[in-house]
């Protein structure tokens, strides 16, 4: 019987419940990055992957340089499609959704690449939701 009349549990409650509506407020705050459309040329030796850059700072497409140089499976034209906050590996996450969304004749990317597990990567975002 003590513990319920303890009124420790109550208070940790009501504190808890404060706390998660300042997570809520949190979570709303960066709303529009909860998704990014993203492209990216994947290579694994560092000495390609600036070689993809030198063809992108020369004015090549970006879909152009991702379909010559990149290693995985979005050979395509580097497309991932939408990809949301959790599903990609921290640095690629982070790089990610601080790009400003840009278009494959006028790409914004990461320069320098980004290094994750997979290998080096430069990313472009075409759109945040």
């Amino acid at each position: 019987m003590p513990p319920k009349g303890k009124g420790g549990k109550g208070g940790k409650g009501a504190a808890a419940a404060a706390g998660s509506a300042d997570t809520d407020k949190k979570d709303k705050a960066p709303k529009g990055g909860t998704a990014v459309k993203v492209r990216h040329v994947l290579c694994e030796k560092h000495g390609k992957c600036m070689e993809a850059m030198e063809k992108l700072k020369a004015g090549v497409r970006f879909s152009e340089v991702a379909s010559q140089f990149s290693e995985d499976k979005a050979r395509q034209g580097g497309d991932l499609g939408w990809m949301t906050r959790g599903s990609m590996v921290g640095p690629f996450q982070d790089a990610a959704f601080a790009l400003p969304v840009s278009s494959m004749d006028k790409p914004v990317y990461t320069d320098p690449p980004v290094k994750t597990k997979f290998g080096y990567h430069i990313i472009m975002v075409e759109g945040k939701k």
